[in-house]
């Protein structure tokens, strides 16, 4: 092990106490997305407590910094945390509960936030140790569409200075703490909702040679949408439609003018990504014409599929080892959910990777999404530790073009 590895290890050892204080506060006061003004004022206070100049109001709620190195123009990293929370009715009974009624941190974006702080105080501790810039971006609205990363892009925080390269972590219940996961190449899916209005004509119930009857004709639009997966698609390109909500407001006796019909499509490509959805709007109102009826075919675009760039998903994972020892560091499967740092691995060079959070000794096994998530706050340490390392290890990288 390096002194340098050593520093880091023992700094993030010593703070441990602090971050997951952070976490605590930030948990027990959640914001929803774009609406994290006291999150961003927190984390700007506590960037500044440790001498950084963060700049605040990027897209809204952002907070960026910059920790300079020795020779700080040579090398630039991005590292990435987001804040908002979820409209979720907390079901803990914790000390640090959420004190919002009705809204949570059931994704684990606080433990992301703090490990970001704790990273930064190592990395600004070291910075004589280190050639080149980190760049920190704390990033409001993963949640909701049209994710705070897009907005964060277009504000201009890929550039002055531009990371070579953009590191991620995030929350994963799935895997024990003191494990992480990585996956190269395309790892989460592009994620479209998918808004559907189908009109016809509605009556009795039993006279339906008078009516031009929705209820059946979305029914034949969602099975035969099916088909776009099953005989359009290459099966080795994964695609996932689904619908969740179908609303004919009819009784047993009286059928609908209209029903409403909501799901999402998911991909990991995006060319087939908008061919498939051209097809599904195509077919949706060539059905309900051909039945007589209309159908309204709205799509809200949502991310892209998140790729992680090869070769710098290898650095990672190699620099992980090195810290973590190559036991604890696992492969990941292809997971279908979206995730907004998929805007970034469009542009740079980018690597999002898991970090274990599992105790089942201790009934830690929930689910990110769901009111009793929570995590083993031992992660934490490891957290703030592996992310500083892996930092510094790409700064070394010598294949950097500014």
């Amino acid at each position: 092990m390096s002194q340098l590895q050593e520093k880091i290890k023992a700094l993030a050892k010593d703070q441990s106490a602090d971050i997951i204080a952070h976490r605590r506060h930030l948990h027990s006061n959640p914001e929803l997305s774009f609406e994290e003004y006291k999150t961003a004022k927190y984390v700007a206070a506590e960037l500044t407590a440790i001498g950084l100049q963060p700049e605040e109001g990027v897209a809204g709620t952002g907070v960026v910094a910059i920790i300079e190195g020795r020779n700080p123009g040579k090398r630039v990293v991005g590292l990435r945390a987001d804040m908002d929370a979820l409209p979720i009715l907390e079901a803990n009974d914790v000390p640090y509960k959420s004190t919002v009624p009705g809204v949570m941190h059931a994704c684990g974006h606080d433990v992301h936030t703090s490990s970001l702080l704790g990273t930064a105080r190592i990395l600004n501790q070291l910075k004589e140790e280190f050639e080149g810039t980190i760049k920190l971006v704390f990033q409001p609205a993963e949640e909701k569409a049209p994710g705070g990363a897009s907005l964060m892009i277009k504000e201009g925080v890929l550039e002055n200075p531009r990371p070579a390269s953009m590191v991620g972590q995030h929350v994963a219940p799935n895997i024990p703490v003191g494990k992480i996961g990585f996956r190269e190449g395309m790892y989460m899916a592009s994620t479209d909702e998918l808004y559907l209005t189908v009109k016809g004509k509605g009556g009795h119930a039993a006279a339906p040679h008078q009516l031009v009857d929705p209820v059946l004709m979305a029914s034949h639009i969602i099975v035969a949408l099916q088909q776009i997966i099953s005989r359009n698609r290459n099966p080795a390109n994964p695609a996932v439609l689904s619908f969740g909500r179908f609303i004919a407001d009819g009784v047993t006796n009286v059928i609908p003018n209209e029903v409403t019909i909501q799901g999402t499509w998911r991909c990991m490509d995006e060319e087939w990504r908008e061919d498939g959805l051209k097809r599904m709007k195509k077919m949706a109102e060539n059905i309900a014409e051909a039945m007589g009826g209309s159908c309204e075919f709205e799509i809200v675009h949502g991310y892209p599929f998140l790729k992680n760039h090869p070769e710098l998903t290898r650095r990672v994972r190699s620099s992980a080892r090195d810290y973590m020892g190559a036991e604890n560091v696992i492969d990941l499967d292809l997971w279908m959910a979206g995730e907004d740092f998929a805007f970034y691995s469009q542009v740079v060079d980018s690597c999002f990777y898991r970090l274990g959070t599992r105790n089942e000794e201790r009934g830690i096994i929930s689910g990110v999404h769901t009111p009793t998530f929570d995590i083993d706050e031992s992660a934490l340490e490891i957290s703030t530790g592996l992310m500083s390392w892996l930092a510094i290890s790409e700064l070394t990288h010598e294949g950097y073009t500014a």
